[in-house]
């Protein structure tokens, strides 16, 4: 009787996942790349933002796709070297040299890291400060590693002036070539929307509020609306914390897909992506030991349980859970199809998930040991001390 409830219980999930949940998994909906351009009436000052620390390695492919950007505004890029030991500032320079660009880009070093303030939003901090000089409409934050075709910012500001929105962002192709890769990040895009729903992000009165970091453009006013970066100086996760607080104020928002950013950096093994799970993971649970064991349980229930009642042997039971991995398969596929992967992956999600399960119980553990958050050799976790010691 026991196994009958939970596989009943596993096919009501996927059901509810499958038609309940926002159609996260329809890509479709909100591909930016099928989506007619926009045409905005005028084309507003914009400043591209690229905190970066030790990103020789992409800074100039990234730099490169940014000067070139057709777009009929005035844009200017300002890299922002966040202390970096690889050489990153000048990387960018030779970049922006060679495209014919050095009058459109500036290079600021970031001052020493003030208490309170992750990296990142502090690099970020600085750009803001100083493009706020020439008074730009949008600012453009733009991460070091991911890499824009020329009509990229076109897009985001037509769509933006267009359909009044104060954030949009776009989540860009990670990279699978490796058979980590492969195995891997498509599912991070599909746990990510399923999580956070397009559909609900862009819905007025919806709570829901994402954003994808790596290509987001924000209104200026929206970002004085807010108070400023220094609204989420601690946030790990400072995209979907600044969707948050913008969406909060009153600010309209919207966040796509696209094939025309591409992340540059490599994840060859599974412990590199694993790693990169691992940074925010258990930031996204509020650090809470509770919701940990909780997050742990769920997973197993949801995307291990099917598979383990396909093979009990029990009639009713088996068909259920059976019917329950195919919906896991049919929700998934759609991702695995856009990635360009074989579609025998969609069936592997199980798998995948025991992974990121994995990985978020390490994210646990690295925060306990003072190690939480890592980002380019920075623990940016905050540290919960002992109450003796507070």
């Amino acid at each position: 009787m026991l196994t009958l409830i939970l596989a009943v219980l596993s096919l009501l999930t996927w059901v509810a996942l499958t038609f309940f949940r926002g159609a996260f998994w329809q890509l479709h909906a909100f591909d930016d790349d099928i989506a007619k351009p926009r045409v905005a009436d005028a084309w507003p000052r914009v400043t591209a933002i690229v905190p970066a620390r030790n990103e020789a390695e992409t800074i100039a492919a990234v730099v490169t796709s940014l000067v070139r950007q057709d777009y009929p505004g005035e844009l200017r890029v300002v890299v922002v070297d966040d202390h970096s030991e690889d050489g990153t500032s000048e990387v960018a320079r030779r970049a922006a040299a060679r495209a014919g660009a050095l009058d459109r880009m500036e290079i600021v070093r970031s001052p020493a890291l003030p208490p309170g303030w992750t990296g990142k939003v502090w690099a970020m901090e600085q750009g803001v400060e100083k493009a706020s000089a020439g008074t730009p409409a949008y600012f453009w934050f733009a991460d070091a590693d991911i890499e824009h075709a020329p009509d990229m910012l076109k897009r985001l500001v037509g769509r933006a002036e267009t359909e009044r929105l104060d954030l949009v962002s776009l989540m860009a192709l990670m990279r699978t070539k490796s058979l980590a890769e492969r195995m891997l990040m498509p599912a991070f895009l599909y746990y990510f929307v399923q999580l956070y729903p397009p559909r609900w992000i862009a819905k007025k009165g919806a709570k829901t509020a994402g954003a994808a970091g790596g290509c987001l453009l924000l209104k200026s006013r929206a970002l004085e609306r807010i108070g400023g970066l220094a609204a989420i100086r601690s946030e790990v996760i400072d995209d979907c914390a600044l969707a948050r607080v913008v969406k909060q104020s009153g600010g309209a928002l919207w966040m796509g897909i696209t094939r025309r950013s591409s992340s540059q950096r490599a994840c060859d093994s599974f412990g590199e992506i694993r790693d990169l799970i691992a940074r925010t993971a258990f930031t996204q649970l509020g650090y809470s030991g509770l919701l940990l064991a909780g997050t742990i349980l769920a997973m197993m229930f949801t995307y291990v349980l099917p598979v383990a009642l396909t093979f009990s042997g029990q009639p009713v039971a088996w068909r259920l859970g059976l019917a329950a991995w195919a919906l896991m398969a049919i929700t998934y596929l759609p991702t695995v199809r856009y990635y360009q992967v074989s579609p025998l992956w969609a069936a592997f999600l199980p798998v995948v998930a025991v992974f990121y399960t994995y990985a978020t119980w390490l994210s646990a553990m690295r925060y306990w040991l003072g190690r939480g958050g890592q980002w380019k050799g920075r623990a940016q976790a905050p540290v919960k001390l002992p109450a003796a010691a507070k």
